[in-house]
């Protein structure tokens, strides 16, 4: 198990928990809010132990609350990252995917793929990119857009995960 490396969750107040907490999830305090009220111990110190309440706080909600915080998510190489309208952790994990360094041929292919995907799917691409780069990803945007609907979803929600999960260890 890993420790927090700079705070201890089970120690924080309601509020201060929220705020630490409030922007793993994209733009969704809720699961933090949730995650806070099932109760503090010890064993919320540990990230594994922290990031598996809130996935199953995610993977527990209702569907109109999974497809708003999956739509919470930005373009990968969208308008947002091109204008800097990106919260920190979303610019940050982009950027480490080399999403920046795009030729203007990929960032092209980019806006094709993510007007595709979210004309078929009615929500944003996810991915957590974290470990990959830009021709890794635009390989798996090529490939997931042939899935069904349910499938990505489903995939969407276990990526939301992942990409929790890397946010958590940077704490």
């Amino acid at each position: 198990m890993t420790a927090f490396q700079t705070l201890k969750p089970a120690t924080l107040s309601r509020d201060e928990f929220i705020n630490a907490f409030a922007d793993i999830y994209e733009h969704s305090p809720w699961v933090a809010e949730k995650a806070f009220d099932l109760g503090q111990d010890a064993s919320i110190n540990e990230i594994e132990t922290l990031h598996q309440r809130m996935s199953d706080i995610l993977l527990s909600a209702d569907h109109a609350r999974q497809l708003a915080l999956i739509n919470a998510h930005p373009d990968l190489a969208g308008k947002a990252a091109v204008q800097g309208e990106l919260t920190e952790a979303s610019t940050n994990e982009q950027a480490g995917a080399g999403i920046h360094q795009c030729s203007s041929d990929e960032f092209s292919r980019f806006t094709e793929l993510n007007e595709a995907y979210k004309a078929k799917f009615k929500f944003p691409f996810i991915m957590a990119v974290k470990g990959s780069n830009r021709h890794q990803i635009l390989a798996a945007f090529e490939t997931r857009i042939h899935n069904t609907a349910d499938t990505e979803f489903q995939c969407a929600l276990a990526e939301i995960n992942k990409i929790a999960l890397f946010r958590l260890l940077t704490l």
